[in-house]
């Protein structure tokens, strides 16, 4: 299970002027806002950047500086292989350590969706004794119980982290992973490909 939510795409106007810095062809720039304020790419920016990032990365440097904010749900499973790409990215999560305790554990809060009818009535239970552990660790403080939950706790675990990164990571990150075996990766790059202009700066697809 992957979603993510308050989506925010950000410097794309001056990301493309600087893009026209090395030729001083500012005057060909055609880019307007809209009536919502969305940064509209005009015919002459959008063949400009097309170019640039089918060129390759040194010509590409500026989608490094268009940057995306998002809130990301993922399991804990995910979060170990999107860690792999810390260039160009920030991401506040929330804590296990500080607030694994302040709610009843219950499924919803794992990503079972791929799991056998087997495999799934064994989670139940280890669910169940987290429970316990939880209800117990409110009511005595133990640290012992606390300890159980963090080492027990499986790597199915949601976690939700508000990542900062720019479009060249989110490039790299399509390109390597769009055809992985994990599903929360397919549905990651599907989000990717619903981003402003992903087809000339992100996917390549303008390009095939």
């Amino acid at each position: 299970m992957l979603k993510v939510d308050h989506i925010a795409v950000m410097n794309l106007e001056n990301a493309m002027r600087g893009a026209r810095n090395p030729l001083n062809s500012w005057n060909r720039i055609d880019s307007y806002y809209d009536e919502n304020g969305q940064y509209i790419l005009g015919e002459n920016d959008l063949s400009l950047a097309t170019r640039l990032c089918k060129a390759g990365s040194d010509h590409r440097k500026f989608i490094r500086q268009i940057f995306v904010s998002v809130d990301i749900t993922a399991p804990l499973y995910w979060w170990k292989e999107y860690d792999t790409y810390k260039v160009a990215t920030v991401a506040n999560s929330t804590s296990t350590m500080h607030k694994i305790h302040a709610k009843p554990f219950e499924l919803a809060d794992f990503s079972c969706d791929q799991m056998s009818e087997q495999t799934l009535q064994a989670m139940q239970q280890v669910i169940g004794w987290l429970e316990a552990l939880r209800l117990r660790y409110v009511q005595t403080k133990d640290k012992q119980d606390w300890l159980d939950i963090i080492q027990l706790l499986p790597s199915s675990y949601n976690q939700m982290r508000t990542c900062s990164l720019n479009y060249e990571t989110l490039r790299n990150i399509y390109h390597a992973r769009k055809n992985h075996k994990l599903p929360e990766w397919h549905v990651f790059c599907d989000w990717i490909e619903t981003l402003p202009y992903a087809a000339q700066m992100l996917t390549d697809a303008a390009a095939q």
